[in-house]
């Protein structure tokens, strides 16, 4: 008796074509499922209000302004800085946390290859614009001819941003041995009550993925809001 291929269980509905999976899905696809297996994910999700970053970023000259995903990176990193068990990693046996000294940011980025993660290193001690462009250069990079490795190592945190998209919130999978990934999408007006009336505000919606084994839901709430008040002063970062 013939085995049926998997491809035939769908022939009687209609014409199919059978494409292969490149090798860099495939690893992609190997870590993803790694991830979701061995890490208890929880997503928090929440609106922070960038009314006053996205005005001081509109006030900068044509020569220092910088990517609203800069503000993002900034914050993130002082963020970091006040709960250090976000930039830490979990031990191979689950014994050990691991907290890191340093702030390396990963940004996820969108190429003809597939979702690179190239990694700014040293996020506390660059300035905006030096971060702006150090982005840019990987960016460009990542989209023409991919990434080497050693860009794409030593991260701490990563930030997958569907900004330019769309969408209003979603569950990023945690970029394996980190222990959070945060996920932003676009920033949109809402009216917003101040207690006398409505006022417009530009809100920012945040998606944190947390390893629930390291971070609990009152600190993963914490952590967004903290994120928040830093990004509602702009000019601090």
């Amino acid at each position: 008796m013939t085995e049926m291929k998997f491809e035939d269980q769908f022939t009687p509905f209609g014409e199919i074509e059978t494409t292969g999976l490149s090798n860099f899905q495939k690893v992609v696809a190997r870590r993803l499922t790694k991830s979701w297996t061995e890490i208890p994910h929880v997503t928090h999700h929440d609106d922070v209000d960038v009314t006053e970053m996205d005005a001081y970023r509109k006030s900068m000259s044509a020569d220092a302004k910088v990517s609203p995903l800069i503000f993002l990176v900034k914050a993130l990193a002082a963020t970091l800085a006040e709960f250090p068990s976000f930039n830490a990693s979990v031990s191979d046996d689950g014994k050990s946390l691991i907290l890191k000294k340093y702030v390396n940011i990963g940004i996820a980025v969108d190429g003809p290859l597939g979702l690179l993660v190239p990694v700014l290193k040293d996020v506390d001690t660059k300035d905006l614009a030096t971060l702006n462009a150090e982005l840019a250069d990987l960016s460009a990079q990542a989209r023409e001819k991919g990434l080497p490795m050693s860009a794409m190592m030593g991260g701490c945190m990563t930030i997958s941003s569907l900004g330019g998209i769309g969408g209003t919130a979603f569950t990023p999978i945690i970029n394996q041995p980190e222990v959070a990934i945060l996920g932003v999408t676009k920033t949109r007006m809402f009216p917003v009550w101040d207690g006398a009336a409505f006022q417009p505000r530009m809100l920012m919606p945040l998606s944190l993925s947390y390893d629930h084994r390291v971070i609990n839901g009152a600190d993963a709430a914490r952590f967004v809001r903290h994120l928040g008040t830093l990004l509602a002063s702009p000019a601090s970062l």
